[in-house]
């Protein structure tokens, strides 16, 4: 087994053919041999196939080369990848082609010949510049490309398709929290942490990654191994072990001693472009960082915590959710980190259903439950008439319901009840509700429910038509996507986002765990314009009152602070601040 003092870096079969399957991808766009892509690509597939921790056979000295389809300059690189956690020859490649391969290839109809035409021809490299190389309609001139390829595009961009599952994350929080309190309960253990994209707070979560610390001898793995829910145990060893849940759910476990538990944190969080930025910064400083620590030579530097390895790199601790290799690095060594929004900042809530339409509670009991978590102010906003489905409210129903929102308004100490809508946008763009009923709200919300499918250019129009209305103070769930059930609609972002700050009109960041909506970089675009946010639960029932966490966590992901998100602020000051 490695040792700290080595730095070697233990990692998993399925990491390294994951390296060397991208350099066989980043061969492949640079048009090189196709038998040399191969070769990577049947090592790869090797090593994922093989029963023992490659790991392991490099402590033991034993020769790569003689495995299948891996020569002996791939067994050298093997060996530099196990041994110091990182590739020179992948990090020369991933520089001199300059594009987020793994990323990009992951999309359903691109391959690396065409991501070298999009590359060469329109400078994408993420798959942020295809979303927008598509929307403004420039793919479909390329050779290769076409129309149709470019709508296929568009489309597997919305739906976020590529070839790996998985699941909401807000779905994974109960199975997280009760491997936790599993492990947490087996002597000899200290922390036990979800890392990974989880601990990230990306709206999506592939797998779930433990990272525990724990005396020599503690059977951790061994306890993981027996918990109720796993159906299949891949691997296992005294220090890590990875099983599948039911449901398909891989976790993988690392145990790690106390003085390196910050360095492993911050290695098994990621995001893998983030960890990569840092070995580099190590480098450049001559020294090593891998899952053990930050070391000179065999010095140790930092690792027990994460404030002491980024303080070594003359950084402050760097918010989770921003580890992506956005621009998080050049912010924290210029001291321009965010001050992140947190849950308690908020101090209304501006989306909530009630029994007069689609909810199941009544309006004096979700009032009630909405004080109890002390809520300042509390925005009703039942549907309109035309959104038959979720039992809307047509204009007498909604004349009644608003005087009995303005009587327990006046009756509730302690807490203000807002008169609200959530105004359905008609197909034309024109607002579901008559214009005497829409001045009386305090709070307009306006959102589409149905024809969500129409061509991007209708939609959009129908959209920046909705939001030019004087009336329109916040665009709910503005993409209309539920993540695993249904893509975003085809809309051209960028003219929204425009329209919504020329018209002053918020943009939501809706807090139910299949929507999220805004999606972080939509988030952050929107902030970076001054376009003002709010966070929502939509809540239908009083237990989903209290996941306005999960809105938070988007909107940290997405780079907010209390200043961006109107409600919070008083109720006075955030009615003032509405269009």
């Amino acid at each position: 087994m490695a040792t700290e003092s080595s730095g070697s870096v233990t990692l998993r079969n399925r990491e390294i053919a994951e390296a060397l399957e991208e350099i066989g991808e980043l061969l492949a766009i640079e048009g090189e041999n196709p038998f040399r892509v191969r070769a990577y690509e049947n090592a790869a597939r090797t090593l994922r196939a093989l029963p023992q921790p490659v790991a392991e056979l490099v402590e033991r000295g034993e020769d790569l080369s003689r495995l299948r389809g891996i020569g002996e300059a791939l067994a050298r690189k093997i060996e530099e990848l196990v041994r110091s956690g990182h590739l020179e020859y992948l990090e020369r490649l991933e520089r001199r082609v300059g594009v987020d391969a793994r990323d990009l290839l992951s999309i359903p109809g691109l391959g690396p010949k065409r991501l070298r035409t999009l590359r060469d021809l329109l400078g994408v490299r993420t798959r942020e510049d295809l979303r927008r190389a598509c929307e403004a309609g420039r793919v479909r001139d390329l050779p290769g490309f076409g129309a149709a390829t470019e709508r296929k595009l568009c489309g597997a961009l919305a739906e976020g398709l590529d070839v790996t599952r998985r699941w909401p994350r807000a779905e994974l929080v109960p199975i997280a929290r009760s491997l936790v309190e599993h492990l947490s309960a087996c002597q000899g253990t200290h922390h036990v942490v979800v890392a990974g994209s989880y601990r990230r707070k990306r709206d999506t979560v592939g797998d779930l990654d433990l990272l525990v610390t724990a005396r020599k001898g503690t059977a951790v793995t061994e306890r993981l191994v027996n918990y109720g829910e796993v159906t299949e145990t891949l691997s296992r060893g005294p220090t890590r072990a990875t099983v599948m849940l039911a449901g398909g759910l891989l976790v993988d476990l690392r145990v790690v001693k106390e003085a390196s538990y910050g360095a492993a944190l911050a290695y098994f969080t990621g995001s893998r472009a983030h960890q990569l930025r840092l070995r580099r910064m190590a480098q450049e400083r001559g020294w090593k960082l891998n899952e053990y620590g930050l070391f000179a030579g065999t010095r140790k530097l930092a690792g027990a915590s994460e404030a002491s390895l980024y303080k070594r790199f003359d950084m402050p601790v760097i918010p989770p959710e921003l580890r992506e290799d956005r621009g998080e690095i050049e912010a924290a060594l210029a001291g321009e980190l965010p001050h992140l929004i947190t849950p308690s900042d908020l101090r209304g809530d501006l989306h909530v259903h009630t029994n007069a339409s689609d909810g199941r509670e009544s309006l004096e009991v979700m009032v009630a439950a909405a004080k109890a978590l002390g809520r300042e102010y509390v925005a009703i906003t039942d549907h309109t008439g035309g959104l038959g489905v979720a039992h809307g409210l047509g204009r007498e129903r909604m004349r009644a319901h608003l005087d009995a929102i303005e009587a327990l308004d006046q009756r509730t100490e302690g807490l203000r009840v807002l008169k609200g809508a959530e105004v359905d946008i008609r197909r034309d763009g024109t607002l579901d509700l008559d214009e005497d009923l829409l001045e009386e709200l305090d709070v307009v919300l306006v959102s589409m429910h149905s024809q969500l499918r129409l061509p991007r250019e209708e939609q959009t129009a129908r959209l920046l038509h909705a939001l030019s209305h004087p009336r329109a103070q916040i665009l709910a769930h503005p993409s209309g996507r539920l993540l695993g059930r249904r893509p975003p609609m085809a809309l051209d972002m960028e003219r929204v986002l425009d329209a919504a700050a020329d018209h002053g009109v918020a943009l939501e960041i809706n807090s139910q765990p299949l929507r999220l909506d805004l999606d972080d970089t939509w988030a952050r675009a929107a902030r970076e314009r001054g376009i003002p946010l709010v966070i929502s639960s939509d809540a239908h029932g009083t237990e989903q009152l209290e996941g306005l966490t999960l809105g938070v966590d988007q909107a940290r992901r997405g780079w907010v602070r209390a200043e961006d998100v109107l409600n919070t602020r008083s109720c006075r000051a955030f009615l003032a601040r509405l269009r």
